[in-house]
């Protein structure tokens, strides 16, 4: 199989060192990062990417400048869009996204900010060309969300979908509760064993969360919500007497984002939300994720791990490229 990487950051080296160790059919014909890339018609030899790795300037098949336009039409099946996500425009990604799907190449994703902006039309654009389109790395990584909700969910309609879906935020949560540390001392654990940016603000007040939510809310629920429809509460002013005062009467409070009916309009909101052994989501704590689908006639489906890391979005790319062929 013909790839195309677009973005080269940690999930895209992740990617290709994957690629490596479990020896996968892929031909990567071309790797773009923001300032240039490699291309080579018959496939770049992935020993020279890996020994290039942080420095793909060296690899003797690095132009200055080159560009998606540039390389679309190298025989590619599939493109692996991997740059920043923008939630506010979806772009550079929407654009590059448009263009392979337009040429009738598949295209999976690992970025939010397109699917956020126009799963439908990029949906549409997709079944217009032929190609396929994979959004599941988007919405928990290695947590198979889009993926555990159409197959385990078949048949059913869901009525409500509950999620722990953000790794630093739950990281900081269960450290608070298990060391009795502040919010503050547990984020500076977070952010220094690599689980938390330097900013953490789109994590830890919920907007992460929010952003997930509405990707599996537009595609499970065909809906059209956006992030200023949502009604979200961060985690950054919990004390951790609160969260002791919680643990004591034997809770745990948790950065929930729970898709809801009411007066027949589809509702998000994300908030800190205590929840009792009984809930199925009780036991997802530190960088693991939940998720729980409420259903008419399956009764409850609840899926838990995907812990957060480079390596496991890596192994959700390929993942998605496994079930759309």
């Amino acid at each position: 199989m013909n790839i195309g990487i677009i973005g080269y950051g940690g999930v895209g080296k992740a990617l290709v060192r994957l690629i490596k160790k479990k020896k996968y059919d892929f031909n990567i014909k071309f790797i773009i990062k923001s300032d240039g890339g490699i291309v080579c018609k018959s496939g770049i030899n992935i020993d020279s990417i890996l020994i290039n790795e942080d420095n793909l300037q060296r690899h003797e098949f690095w132009s200055k400048g080159l560009s998606l336009e540039n390389v679309i039409d190298n025989d590619i099946d599939y493109l692996i869009e991997l740059t920043p996500t923008n939630k506010d425009t979806g772009e550079p990604a929407l654009s590059f996204i448009k263009l392979a799907l337009k040429n009738g190449i598949s295209v999976v994703t690992g970025n939010k900010g397109p699917v956020l902006i126009d799963y439908k039309g990029l949906k549409r654009l997709a079944e217009e060309n032929n190609a396929k389109l994979g959004i599941g790395c988007t919405v928990g990584a290695a947590l198979p969300t889009i993926e555990g909700g159409a197959v385990g969910c078949a048949g059913a309609d869901i009525l409500c979908i509950e999620g722990i879906l953000n790794g630093t935020s739950n990281f900081i949560l269960s450290e608070m509760s298990e060391k009795a540390v502040s919010y503050e001392e547990a984020l500076h654990k977070a952010q220094s064993i690599g689980i938390a940016e330097t900013n953490p603000y789109m994590d830890v007040e919920g907007y992460d969360t929010a952003i997930k939510m509405i990707i599996l809310t537009n595609y499970f629920f065909d809906s059209q919500i956006t992030l200023k429809d949502v009604d979200i509460v961060g985690i950054s002013n919990i004390s951790k007497e609160v969260i002791n005062r919680v643990k004591d009467s034997g809770g745990k409070i948790k950065l929930l984002g729970k898709t809801y009916r009411e007066n027949n309009e589809i509702k998000i909101k994300v908030s800190p939300e205590i929840l009792n052994v009984e809930h199925s989501l009780y036991s997802v704590d530190r960088k693991n994720k939940g998720i729980l689908f409420n259903t008419d006639v399956l009764g409850n489906i609840t899926i838990i791990g995907g812990a957060s890391g480079v390596e496991n979005a890596a192994a959700s790319i390929v993942r998605d490229i496994t079930n759309l062929k």
